[in-house]
């Protein structure tokens, strides 16, 4: 009875002290890792503990460059992992260092400028984008500001949003169309059928299933949408992966394809994902922001994204 007792507080110990753990977001009836469009390779739950004075918490957006993952928090933090995989499965997962957002000064922003919500990796360097006050800035990899960047100009005017919440939350990049970003919802004098992305001088439209939280690049001419839908009257979540193509629009839509719409209606494990990164070719990392709320988790996703039927 004591050596029982023994292993399972031993084994309740090792649990409390993981910081990867094993976490199935499928639902149990799915009996395959594919559905629809994308092929779940493998989910975690994370759990760390402070590091250099600062909790990991809240996280809001992903990039990922060789064997490291920076993970930023959108309440101005960001955070560099080192990451490996074996196969299809995430194999580690170690927490370096912490940092909060600093501007050019190396103070750090004040309240309304630390509301950090897309990370894309560019050129050695990390560009953010944030809410509240709507902008896209250009960090070194330890968190400290280098310089603003050029903005579609409907984008400049916070009037102009559904509300200071509802900004640039999202951003991605690549050589073609440089920086791309997007608000959460349509801009205030647009139709709210459909979601808008914008380069520094270009728009892209296509029809809206939810709030976008990410994005990411796919290929040259393809961008991967990240979106949710959220009751709190049900406590019902939605996660929707959308694959919208740059080069093929018609009457100011373009062609778009939903990859995935993962349901806790229909039995998937899912929480508030807001954060997308590529880690090669159609293999992707996405996140969870628990919120900072002892009811919500911390959930990194990697998955895989089929042939779609528009290739």
């Amino acid at each position: 009875m004591m050596i029982k007792l023994l292993f399972v507080l031993l084994s309740l110990y090792i649990l409390a002290q993981a910081q990867l753990l094993e976490y199935d977001i499928k639902p149990s009836s799915l009996k395959t890792s594919q559905f629809m469009n994308i092929k779940i390779l493998d989910s975690k739950e994370l759990k760390f503990d402070a590091i250099d004075g600062i909790k990991v918490t809240e996280l809001s957006a992903l990039a990922h460059h060789k064997s490291k993952l920076y993970a930023l928090s959108d309440k101005g933090y960001l955070y560099h992992f080192s990451i490996a995989f074996s196969g299809d499965k995430i194999e580690k997962l170690k927490l370096k260092n912490g940092y909060a957002l600093v501007d050019e000064k190396g103070k750090e922003l004040k309240k309304l400028q630390r509301d950090s919500e897309g990370l894309v990796f560019v050129d050695d360097n990390l560009v953010i984008s944030f809410e509240k006050e709507p902008r896209i800035a250009l960090f070194s990899l330890k968190a400290k500001e280098i310089k603003n960047q050029k903005i579609h100009k409907d984008l400049k005017d916070i009037s102009k949003y559904k509300n200071e919440n509802k900004a640039l939350e999202g951003v991605a990049y690549n050589q073609k169309y440089g920086i791309v970003t997007a608000p959460e919802v349509a801009l205030k004098n647009e139709d709210k059928k459909f979601h808008i992305l914008y380069a520094e001088d270009k728009t892209w439209k296509f029809p809206a299933t939810g709030s976008i939280t990410g994005l990411e690049f796919i290929e040259d001419d393809a961008i991967v949408v990240l979106e949710r839908n959220f009751n709190s009257k049900t406590n019902r979540r939605i996660t929707t992966l959308t694959q919208v193509f740059l080069d093929k629009c018609k009457s100011g839509i373009c062609k778009s394809e939903i990859l995935a719409k993962l349901d806790t209606k229909k039995g998937w494990n899912i929480d508030n994902f807001e954060g997308l990164t590529k880690i090669e070719k159609n293999k992707f990392l996405m996140i969870s922001d628990s919120q900072d709320s002892s009811s919500q988790k911390t959930l990194l996703v990697f998955f895989e994204i089929l042939k779609t039927n528009l290739d």
